[in-house]
């Protein structure tokens, strides 16, 4: 997790660096230098845009291990379950706030899928005109098309989760549904309470802390609303959306933006006939 973190620190003033050099290089495309230095700033960040996607791969597993943990044993107090498995919540908490926060990271870097498209023209050129191509073996054709799929996605991490924890839901069928969305439930209402109740609030040690309640709330109700029947904006749910969406609201100008538009347009359900005309109002933009 560190190695990613790293590489997340680094990504945004990778990129910026890359999309400089390939808009020089696309707009003088016989300038063979311009087009090396392009070739040499794109190959690092397909190697890190790889690195990243392999790490989701690594992320759904540990998803699985994580959820197969905390929903395989009943229990009638979920407050107390959680309680009792402090240390794997913790770790399914860090998990959702890597992912929120690299899907954050990855929307305000719409031209990542420009690099990578630049990337795989670039090669098969050089491929056609066997022309040795450093970075020739990072990406094959068929990872090529995988990663393409997976950052053509506005929230790919998100999308990894949801579809991970849908499938472990379906693959479950012996374990009641209840055991895993109470679980997303109940820490989305722990982080909500954490949030807007101030004897709670004083005792964050920084502003970090309190992103990363949001994010961890925000995210266990779009895994809520994915493996919940009716979903989390239903009558029916566990979750304050109303609640929750307040909180958000609360925040300062401009830091939940991307918190609310994963709500707005990662969620299954909301646009659901059936879903609170307050609730859809509460979200628009």
């Amino acid at each position: 997790m560190a190695d990613i973190i790293h590489l997340k620190l680094k990504w945004g003033q990778c990129i910026i660096f890359v999309f400089l050099c390939l808009i020089q290089a696309i707009q003088n495309p016989s300038d063979e230098g311009l087009q090396d230095e392009a070739w040499a700033a794109v190959v690092p960040l397909v190697g890190r845009l790889k690195k990243f996607y392999e790490f989701s791969q690594r992320l759904e597993a540990a998803l699985h291990r994580l959820l197969r943990a905390l929903t395989s044993e009943s229990y009638n107090d979920p407050m107390q379950h959680l309680e009792r498995e402090q240390a794997l919540a913790k770790q399914f908490a860090e998990i959702l706030h890597f992912t929120l926060r690299f899907d954050e990271l990855k929307m305000t870097n719409p031209a990542i899928q420009n690099d990578f498209s630049y990337y795989r023209r670039t090669l098969n050129r050089m491929r056609i005109n066997n022309v040795p191509a450093e970075g020739e073996n990072e990406v094959n054709n068929e990872l090529a098309n995988r990663i393409s799929l997976f950052y053509a996605d506005a929230t790919p991490m998100l999308k990894t989760l949801s579809d991970g924890t849908t499938k472990f839901v379906s693959e479950n069928k012996n374990l009641p549904i209840e055991n895993t969305t109470d679980v997303l439930s109940t820490m989305a209402s722990v982080c909500k309470v954490m949030l807007e109740n101030p004897d709670y609030r004083c005792r964050f040690s920084s502003e970090e802390t309190v992103s990363f309640c949001l994010r961890v709330m925000v995210g266990v109700i779009i895994l809520y609303d994915y493996v919940h029947p009716v979903g989390a904006f239903s009558k029916s749910s566990k979750i304050d959306m109303k609640g929750c969406i307040k909180v958000l609201k609360d925040q300062p100008p401009n830091t939940v933006d991307g918190l609310l538009n994963a709500l707005r347009y990662t969620t299954k359900h909301l646009n659901d006939e059936s879903t609170n005309k307050t609730i859809k109002a509460m979200l628009q933009p």
